[in-house]
């Protein structure tokens, strides 16, 4: 039988755009090739039973990469920490191949770890196992909680010991197959306004409207339109994450994907407490991209993508399409913590006040971002309508959740008994069971270092989906 993922209808989309935008590059050939985690939940998506796609299959696909072809190392340039750096591109990934997804969306596969690329500099173009891991576990937690982002597809073992900082011996190296909707970056356009080449920014545009914007690809003012809605994604994705505690680590504009999805998170982290200076990258110094920073940043990117972009779109034009920003980050963020305590709908005026009354309590009580959540998922009752007592009983500062308690007591006055009910199934759907917090990460992958057991990998990856 042939392998269903070799035998997919790939699209050379953006192979078709020629090559100025990127260069043909060969995977590297690896001592071994053990398949650690198939995201069969992402078949479907591509037409596939999970029945029908065998181990083999994973493994000679994406990590033999055979059949396939050809494979691309995308050019990009970026704003790393706030300097300009022209010496990057994909040095350890390449674009894979792209699909049409049963939805007519296109979707690409692209690797991690898969070799040395033209754009390697002096790395190996590697990945760590302990990388990949933690992609896999941060990708779904991610999607768990409704996030606009990448997943990793498929990560094998693939044998090798790396060298790595100042580790007293080698660690173990994978390769991994992220699914996203595009492989390109702001640094894309970034790289094409350095090099001053104006002819190709306006035909990558064009192929990003065609294939990611395309409602607008007939609209007579589509790059505009296409940079507005780029504004609106973006905002909402930071609201996403800042909703969901996640720190993202390395805020580089060649980190930042232009379908405004999530993805390449490098060292990140999911906040323990509510802390905005919490920092998840140990190499950020200044706490630059600290998680309550990160609207800020994602914001100053869009900033530093107008110079690029400027060679096709006014820049007036992007000027006030960015000024709507903030009101698109803080109406998608009150609306998904709003759901996080089980409203569908609140009056802004309560909202806003609800959402001080939570921060300002989980900031002076330090009680884990998550576990706050959990427990009012898991102790919400209909009968907190009618005896605040009941509300947080046991809540071990109760002169720290007093405002909140009563101002959720008032907010349930005028709920009827079904709409508790509803309440109930919302806190259920929107505040997962597992927290991602740091060392969750690190038992699991104690389990794999020292004993070779994936099982409280598997174990940790049923419980985010649970």
């Amino acid at each position: 039988m042939s392998n269903p993922l070799l035998s997919l209808n790939y699209e050379p989309a953006i192979e078709s755009l020629g090559g100025d935008y990127y260069d043909e590059v060969l995977a590297a050939e690896f001592p071994q090739h053990i398949l650690r985690f198939r995201n069969d939940k992402l078949l479907p998506k591509i037409g596939l039973n999970s029945q029908n796609v065998k181990d083999e299959d994973f493994t000679e696909a994406f990590g033999k990469f055979h059949c396939v072809g050809p494979f691309l190392a995308l050019r990009y340039h970026g704003y790393q920490f706030g300097e300009y750096n022209p010496y990057l591109g994909d040095g350890r990934g390449f674009l894979y191949g792209q699909v049409r997804g049963v939805d007519g969306e296109l979707y690409d596969f692209g690797t991690k770890g898969s070799g040395r690329t033209p754009y390697s500099r002096s790395a190996d173009g590697r990945l760590t196992l302990k990388g990949g891991v933690r992609e896999v576990l941060a990708a779904e937690m991610l999607h768990r909680h409704g996030v606009r982002t990448s997943r990793c597809f498929s990560l094998i073992e693939t044998g090798e010991g790396l060298w790595r900082g100042d580790e007293p011996s080698p660690t173990r190296s994978s390769v991994m197959v992220r699914f996203s909707r595009s492989h390109i970056r702001f640094g894309n356009f970034e790289r094409l306004h350095f090099f001053k080449r104006p002819d190709l920014t306006k035909k990558l545009l064009d192929h990003v409207i065609y294939c990611y914007y395309s409602d607008l690809k007939e609209e007579k003012d589509s790059y505009f339109l296409f940079y507005s809605e780029l504004v609106e994604r973006v905002a909402k994705l930071v609201a996403q994450w800042m909703a969901a505690g996640f720190c993202h680590g390395v805020l580089n504009t060649d980190n930042m994907s232009i379908t405004g999805e999530s993805f390449d998170y490098g060292p990140y982290a999911f906040i323990p407490t509510y802390n905005p200076k919490f920092t998840a990258a140990y190499f950020d110094y200044s706490g630059l991209y600290r998680y309550g920073h990160q609207p800020l940043v994602c914001k100053s990117n869009l900033h530093l993508l107008q110079e690029a972009l400027a060679a096709v779109i006014e820049r007036k034009d992007m000027r006030s399409a960015l000024e709507k920003f903030d009101d698109f980050y803080l109406h998608e963020y009150r609306q998904l913590m709003m759901r996080r305590f089980g409203f569908e709908e609140l009056p802004e005026d309560n909202a806003e006040k609800l959402l001080q009354l939570t921060i300002k309590m989980l900031t002076d009580s330090q009680i884990g971002y998550h576990d706050f959540f959990y427990e009012l998922r898991q102790k919400f009752s209909p009968q907190w309508r009618d005896d605040i007592s009941q509300i947080f009983a046991d809540f071990e500062q109760p002169e720290l959740i007093e405002q909140w308690r009563q101002y959720y007591y008032h907010l349930l006055q005028t709920y009827s008994d079904n709409e508790l009910k509803e309440m109930a199934k919302k806190l259920q759907q929107y505040n997962p069971q597992q927290s991602l917090i740091r060392p969750v990460i690190e038992s699991v992958w104690e389990a794999i270092t020292l004993e070779d057991n994936w099982q409280p990998f598997y174990d940790l990856l049923q419980r985010i989906y649970d």
